[in-house]
């Protein structure tokens, strides 16, 4: 790859990297938080608009979308989450010459899947929707026939968190998208509108951040202003020969709830499935704190272990993985204790999952306390072992599942599902600790995952055994929380580290000098 501009190969000390990260950490929290909440909004929506058969074909039309839409990705949204933060932007900088690398494969293999899913949708209706009646084969058709706008918008938004301020990607993945969404789908659902009308209405919003994709990006690569397109041929075998083993760790790793909702619905039946993508909704809005985080520093983890620098990306996953743990636990803990009372906020239908809930709790306790250790291997160029641990992860879903969902239903899909998350992220650890070759985990992290557990599990306790695990033993617990956390805000050492934090974020001197790490 051809040098980053002059400024970005110059070493920085972990004091500087770490407020960066904290920076651009923070605003990748507040997103993940909008998106959260909205997220469970668009869940509320569907579920309360469809019930649980029309929920699960709904789900399972936008499964059909995220797994043909990742396979056709290619990986080249993390190949330019890659590469780019390596090359030079601008009129006079090579950055341009990796759109075309990275556009055009994925776009052509998407039309080839969107025509043959056109076609087959009438014999895949049968297979993956069964039960949802005439609408199962229009529903599969507008699913496909997006798959190429949904591609196109999925490498722009890599390239924008690239080539632009954090806010950029926030407001167009954190905000744009998210709130779009329920307020499209909901108005069809007042209206009386049948499945396609809403699988349209959630769709829409994804032609509108391409076009707000696209114009975020045209200035900074220097699109229009006669900048070079054409790659070299080394620009394709560089970047393919990263992001080809990343394609099939991707399709695993955005398609691994789909698995789950698919095998449901073909091994078991609608209500199952709709049961399990109600489960599955609140757990991906849990690890929105993690996928936050992740995007907000990848540029720079790839930028450090392009350096060589491995000490201060290691400092630097600590923290965000600190801060992770701090903000995702608390949320599976509630998640594993009080999973009746959040499905009964979806209709009293959808409380038969609360065992399903529990189960897929405790297994993002793994994935969060891990940290984003993806990450690690992916931006230091080891797609290979990410797919190694993705495969190993699909390996445990799909025969646990194809053993369990026939007689568990919803309760066997989160089984295999959390057996696939445990085993991924594990491997993944392993082989990030040995690749980085620094500490991925401190005292900071065994300190604060141990007070976590403490405290939310005694409020948790504590609701349990006064109203019981329903909605009124979940306000308890949190009303816990709250007083606990006001409480915690008047201790001196607490509002130390809270000042700290927050002169990171604003830019400020460090407050604790920290030494440059040796060996740069």
């Amino acid at each position: 790859m051809t040098a980053v501009a002059p400024r970005a190969d110059q070493p920085a000390d972990d004091a500087t990297e770490t407020r960066r990260s904290a920076r651009s950490g923070a605003a990748g929290l507040v997103g993940a938080a909008t998106s959260g909440l909205f997220g469970f909004v668009l869940a509320v929506v569907i579920t309360r608009g469809y019930g649980t058969a029309g929920s699960g074909a709904f789900f399972a039309a936008i499964g059909v979308v995220t797994v043909a839409t990742a396979v056709c990705t290619l990986g080249a949204e993390t190949g330019l989450m890659w590469a780019l933060p390596r090359r030079r932007t601008g009129p006079d900088g090579d950055a341009a010459r990796l759109l075309p690398v990275a556009l055009v494969p994925p776009l052509l293999i998407a039309l080839l899947v969107a025509v043959g899913g056109v076609v087959a949708a009438g014999g895949l209706a049968g297979l993956l929707l069964d039960g949802s009646g005439d609408a199962g084969r229009p529903l599969l058709v507008a699913a496909f026939v997006a798959v190429p706008v949904v591609v196109a918008m999925t490498l722009l938004l890599a390239a924008l968190r690239c080539v632009r301020p954090i806010r950029a990607y926030v407001a167009v993945q954190f905000f744009l998208l998210p709130v779009a969404r329920p307020l499209l789908v909901g108005a069809v659902a007042l209206v009386g509108g049948g499945l396609v009308l809403g699988l349209t209405g959630w769709l829409v919003p994804a032609g509108i951040a391409l076009l707000a994709c696209l114009a975020l990006v045209a200035g900074p690569v220097g699109l229009g202003r006669a900048v070079p397109l054409r790659p070299r041929r080394t620009d394709w075998s560089t970047f393919w020969g990263f992001a080809l083993p990343r394609a099939a760790s991707a399709a695993i790793d955005a398609g691994s709830m789909w698995v789950g909702v698919l095998l449901t619905s073909a091994l078991a039946d609608q209500t199952q499935a709709g049961v399990f993508g109600a489960v599955g909704r609140y757990v991906l809005a849990g690890q929105l704190a993690m996928q936050g985080l992740r995007v907000a520093v990848s540029p720079q983890l790839s930028r450090l272990l392009g350096r060589g620098e491995r000490a201060a990306a290691a400092t630097v996953h600590r923290q965000l993985t600190t801060w992770a743990l701090v903000l995702s636990w608390p949320v599976y803990l509630l998640l594993a204790v009080f999973g009746l009372a959040f499905l009964q906020l979806f209709g009293p239908e959808f409380a038969a999952g609360a065992t399903a809930m529990t189960v897929l709790a405790l297994a993002m306790l793994v994935n969060t306390g891990v940290g984003n250790v993806q990450s690690l291997l992916l931006m230091g160029g080891h797609s290979g072992l990410h797919l190694a641990a993705a495969v190993a992860g699909l390996a445990g879903t799909v025969t646990l599942g194809v053993a369990l969902i026939p007689g568990y239903g919803a309760t066997g899909a989160a089984l295999a599902w959390g057996a696939g998350i445990a085993t991924e992220n594990l491997i993944a650890f392993s082989c990030a600790r040995r690749t980085v070759g620094q500490p991925l985990t401190d005292r900071v992290m065994g300190r604060a995952a141990l007070l976590t557990v403490a405290g939310v599990g005694a409020a948790s306790a504590l609701g349990v055994l006064v109203a019981g695990r329903g909605i009124p033993g979940l306000v308890v617990a949190l009303a816990v929380l709250v007083t606990g956390a006001v409480a915690l805000v008047a201790v001196p050492r607490v509002r130390r580290g809270i000042r700290a934090i927050l002169t990171q974020i604003r830019g400020g001197p460090n407050p604790v000098p920290t030494q440059p790490t040796k060996g740069r």
